[in-house]
């Protein structure tokens, strides 16, 4: 290995790191892929993470600032091929070896900078974050998946979106009490925190269940490289957002669901010896 191969391998090990931190279920998900897809995606994850930090955690801080800033040294980075932010290097090293749309990114970041505005959300922006903030990602990974085949991958983009869709959904339900605690945001539209009622939550669900549906039919065309983790990771969700179904409003309103490290990766594990034994 030589020291800039690595340099650009220290770069996707730091954003493995940040996932592992960050999210276990995450980084066990990834774990199902196939071994040559792990750092891509850690680097996908790793980008997205420390975007979504910026207007999540920095409260004392210039957020405003620090995302623009972010969001003009990823361009840089894309555009020389190199960054000694070693997230963005990573991420620029996945963006122009899989050919990853700067749409994608743009729409992402346009979706960071909503969340330093808006604090209610209309049809039309709550739309719009959730291409921004889910879909793309979604499309990141699929980039990924597909490996330069874009026919592939032009018959996959709806239901990748749709997939997104639905953990972002199923997200925003577990995280209703933070989300209008700790930041002020209620993200579905014409909904009222303080109101929150079984008619509004149902509503809420049918529309999740049926990003769920839309989602499985591309899933199960998936390269065989890529479909059982992203099948592990869909009936992961799918059993969070059972879960949460069977709750009444005002418990998801007054506390976040949550489910432990240890129930956590049983849960996965349960889910990930399901899918292999049903895989094809």
């Amino acid at each position: 290995m030589d020291a800039v191969q690595l340099f650009n391998q220290t770069t996707l090990e730091c954003s493995k790191l940040i996932t592992q931190r960050y999210s276990t279920s995450f980084t066990l998900g990834i774990k199902t892929l196939d071994g040559k897809m792990h750092l891509p995606i850690y680097a996908i994850y790793g980008f997205v993470r420390y975007a979504d930090e910026i207007v999540d955690t920095f409260h004392d801080k210039d957020k405003k600032s620090l995302l623009e800033l972010f969001k003009a040294d990823t361009y840089k980075a894309i555009q020389d091929k190199i960054s000694l932010n070693p997230v963005l290097h990573a991420f620029q090293l996945v963006v122009n070896q899989y050919h990853i749309d700067l749409d994608l990114i743009e729409a992402f970041l346009t979706s960071m900078e909503m969340d330093l505005d808006f604090k209610t959300y209309n049809d039309s922006r709550y739309h719009e974050y959730i291409y921004g903030s889910a879909e793309v990602v979604g499309l990141m990974c699929l980039k990924v998946f597909c490996e330069g085949d874009n026919e592939m991958y032009q018959s996959l983009k709806a239901p990748a979106c749709k997939l997104g869709a639905a953990f972002q959904k199923v997200n925003f339900l577990r995280d209703i009490r933070s989300d209008y605690e700790e930041r002020g945001r209620v993200y579905f539209p014409g909904v009222d925190f303080n109101n929150f009622n079984m008619s509004a939550k149902n509503l809420i669900e049918e529309d999740i269940q049926k990003d769920f549906d839309e989602a499985l039919e591309g899933i199960n065309k998936l390269p065989k490289s890529a479909k059982l983790g992203v099948k592990v990771a869909y009936l992961y969700y799918l059993k969070l957002f059972k879960k949460i179904k069977g709750l009444a409003p005002e418990v998801i309103t007054h506390e976040r669901i949550r489910i432990p490290n240890a129930r956590k990766i049983s849960l996965l594990l349960a889910t990930y010896c399901g899918a292999k034994l049903g895989f094809s």
